[in-house]
């Protein structure tokens, strides 16, 4: 017997999380009303869950280019002909200058974000250090995603006052070889265990449309659901010129509404946040990703393309009856 659409949140509530064989069965809706209940079910989850604020983060790229990994969706990658910005690591008080600036939007997360295989050593990781202790002095939660992590780097980062460490899964296991080959997913996977075990706060997602199935992006989410991160950050494609994904096809935002929509009803105790990619794909729609379940977003600009303007994301959420994660009640 078929589970209605309407149950959904109620039984994501009492299992915490829906069971493989509806997610499944759900993953292939493409009737928009399906779709518009799906949605209807996550939002009343979200608000059930995580209440009406809507948490914001930003980040710097504090060290651009000549990654060495071959990421296929990745403008950094020195393998690829990619055109972002090659630079070495900012001086602390840039990155404290940036900070400020996302202070100002109504953010309480800030990351330190670098390219390359692993963590910073040497001179660049005392710049870490300093940018860590300016940001945790402008009352701002100070989050780095400095690559794969090793146990010393993990428990420097500590020590200065890391609260979040980042590392993305990027995809789904089985169609990670097709995305990377300079490192195994179990490397991603080791580093969002040690980060864990160092004590930080885990903000592990992915990329959606990097040419996965809908039943890959079901993987990704209960290997997500596994691992236990309270933040999952969700991106979007933006193909890059140069880059292997250059011509991948958008994604429908339809699509992207229901992907929302299952990872708040797989993981129902998470920040769901929604980043890179948003504007490109949802276009006109993307206050409708809080919604579909969402109840975080980055906001400013991104790695190596810019992002929407805050005014018009805090705008959209005011408009929903929401509000930002730590302003008064009404």
């Amino acid at each position: 017997m078929r589970i209605p659409l309407a149950q959904a949140a109620q039984i994501a509530l009492a299992e915490n999380g829906l069971p493989q064989e509806l997610a499944h069965e759900w993953a292939l809706l493409d009737r928009p009303e399906d779709i518009h209940l799906l949605m209807a079910q996550a939002n009343w989850l979200r608000a059930r869950t995580r209440g009406d604020e809507i948490d914001l983060c930003a980040i710097i790229n504090a060290r651009s280019g000549r990654c060495s990994e071959d990421c296929s969706f990745c403008a950094q990658s020195a393998h690829h002909g990619g055109r972002a910005d090659v630079y070495p690591f900012l001086e602390p008080d840039q990155i404290m200058a940036a900070a400020q600036v996302a202070q100002k939007a109504g953010v309480r997360r800030f990351s330190i974000v670098t390219s390359g295989r692993g963590t910073p050593g040497g001179a660049e990781m005392d710049r870490v250090d300093q940018a860590i202790k300016g940001i945790a002095g402008l009352g701002l939660s100070p989050c780095a995603s400095l690559g794969l992590l090793d146990a010393d780097g993990a428990a420097r980062l500590k020590k200065a006052g890391l609260v979040s460490y980042h590392h993305n899964l990027e995809t789904a296991a089985s169609f990670f070889p097709q995305i990377c080959t300079t490192h195994p997913y179990e490397d991603r996977i080791q580093t969002i265990r040690l980060a864990r075990s160092a004590g930080f706060r885990v903000c592990s997602g992915g990329i959606i449309g990097l040419g996965e199935s809908p039943l890959q992006r079901l993987e990704l989410a209960y290997t997500l659901k596994e691992l236990a991160p309270e933040s999952i950050p969700l991106n979007f494609l933006n193909p890059i010129p140069g880059t292997p994904l250059e011509h991948q096809p958008a994604l429908k935002p339809m699509d992207i509404l229901l992907t929302i929509a299952l990872f708040r009803l797989i993981l129902p105790m998470a920040d769901i946040r929604t980043c890179g990619g948003r504007e490109r794909n949802l276009r006109g729609l993307q206050p409708l990703m809080f919604l579909a379940g969402a109840n975080a977003t980055m906001v400013g600009n991104y790695l190596t393309t810019t992002g929407r303007n805050p005014e018009e994301d805090l705008r959209d959420i005011q408009d929903l009856g929401l509000r930002l994660a730590g302003a008064p009640e009404r």
